[in-house]
């Protein structure tokens, strides 16, 4: 058995918990002063201060760490990335500079369809080499889970093609990948006027497939004006539901249609982006149990509001952050520039923005009883940051803290100052 002892961690942050944390919960993060952990292989087995688990340790049997000055967290759980996909669109970028919306720019051949034909052309090694780079820069980050999504191909080939990869690379990258089937990611020319038959296509060609290869666990669609409507939205997801999978919406980001009702209605596990979300929208949601998933890299790259994260807080909402990395609207996928444009611009204290992207976000991959906290039982996923307190992360603005990872136990990334 392999045995460590993390010790005197200037701060040790534990978020304590095996759900998500709704409203003012957000803001108690167990916080431990000169904090202790105790890992047996990839396991937590107690979690103190170094006087109380000084007590329970020999250290002559241990790998004893030293957390002098350091904050010590659970790693990151990114709960919304399209890290899988072929091309760029860096041309894009530069025409929303000039004023271009993101919806004129999608309306004339722009946008998630011109992902398609390079994601389609890719072979699934070339998928997963340059999915391999992107979890490494996400490693470094901090993050140890990240949801990924099909979607760029919306045939069954590329959209298979595209999840064997990131089935592939769970296997074998540390960074842990929960799938999503996102085949309803747009209306291709092929398909305008005819969107229930395409989705019936999904559901009747596709999806068995995922479902018989054990490729994805959530599926996933994108309601908005111009591509599904809230009408053809739920004939899906409760389609969807009825094969076995847990539910996501991408939903209310450009125009408020409702989508924040249906992912309560439907019983989504989370609702993202969620910039126009309705008053009622939030407390349906809230009532629901649905975790709301904020994207504030995406609003930052658009130019956009940003979601209403303090309200949805106050309402009683459990706020999960992610980075919606992708290659059109978000080429992000910075942890940093998140929590300073959560702190910053949307008002939440750091200990909210800790919850949103550690338990709160493994709640919206359905982890929270496994990982996204500091606590016995747990998976030892656990990051050490450069300096000794959760508030340097807002103040030493932008920047990666990050010095190391450890993940189920084992130190997979360490950054020499």
């Amino acid at each position: 058995m392999k045995k460590r002892y993390i010790r005197h961690a200037s701060e040790l942050v534990t978020c304590k918990g095996k759900a998500p944390k709704h409203g003012k919960e957000m803001s108690d993060i167990g916080l431990i002063y000169d904090g202790a952990v105790i890992i047996h292989d990839d396991k937590i087995i107690a979690v103190g201060t170094t006087e109380e688990l000084d007590k329970q340790v020999n250290s002559e049997e241990y790998e004893v760490i030293d957390a002098a000055g350091k904050t010590v967290m659970p790693g990151f759980v990114d709960s919304h990335t399209h890290f899988i996909f072929g091309g760029y669109r860096a041309d894009e970028f530069s025409w929303r500079l000039k004023g271009d919306s993101y919806m004129s720019i999608m309306e004339r051949g722009g946008g998630i369809n011109a992902t398609v034909v390079p994601t389609r052309e890719a072979s699934e090694e070339e998928l997963m080499e340059a999915g391999k780079e992107r979890l490494n820069r996400m490693l470094e980050f901090g993050v140890t889970t990240v949801e990924g999504k099909s979607g760029y191909g919306m045939d069954c080939e590329t959209e298979l093609k595209m999840l064997r990869a990131m089935k592939k690379l769970n296997e074998t990258h540390p960074v842990d990948i929960v799938s999503t089937f996102l085949g309803p990611h747009s209306v291709l020319p092929q398909w305008k006027g005819k969107e229930r038959e395409f989705l019936d296509e999904q559901l009747n060609h596709v999806m068995p497939k995922v479902k018989e290869e054990n490729l994805a666990e959530f599926a996933d669609i994108f309601t908005e004006k111009n591509v599904f409507t809230v009408e053809d939205s739920e004939y899906y997801m409760t389609k969807a539901k009825e094969m076995g999978f847990k539910l996501k919406i991408h939903a209310d980001e450009i125009y408020q249609l409702g989508g924040s009702e249906l992912a309560a209605r439907v019983g989504a596990v989370s609702a993202d982006h969620l910039l126009k979300a309705s008053d009622e929208g939030i407390r349906q949601m809230r009532d629901a149990g649905v975790i709301s998933t904020i994207l504030p890299l995406t609003a930052f790259g658009l130019k956009e509001e940003y979601a209403p994260a303090r309200k949805m807080i106050d309402e009683g909402c459990a706020v999960a952050l992610a980075s919606d990395l992708n290659p059109g609207s978000c080429f992000s996928n910075s942890i940093p520039l998140m929590v300073a444009l959560g702190c910053i611009y949307m008002n939440m204290s750091i200990e909210e923005v800790i919850t949103a992207l550690t338990i709160n976000g493994a709640a919206a991959v359905d982890r929270a009883d496994k990982v996204g906290s500091i606590e016995p039982g747990k998976a030892a996923d656990i990051i050490f940051l450069k300096f000794p307190s959760i508030h340097f992360m807002p103040y030493h603005t932008a920047i990666n803290l990050v010095e190391t990872v450890i993940k189920n136990g084992d130190t997979v990334y360490h950054k020499e100052w």
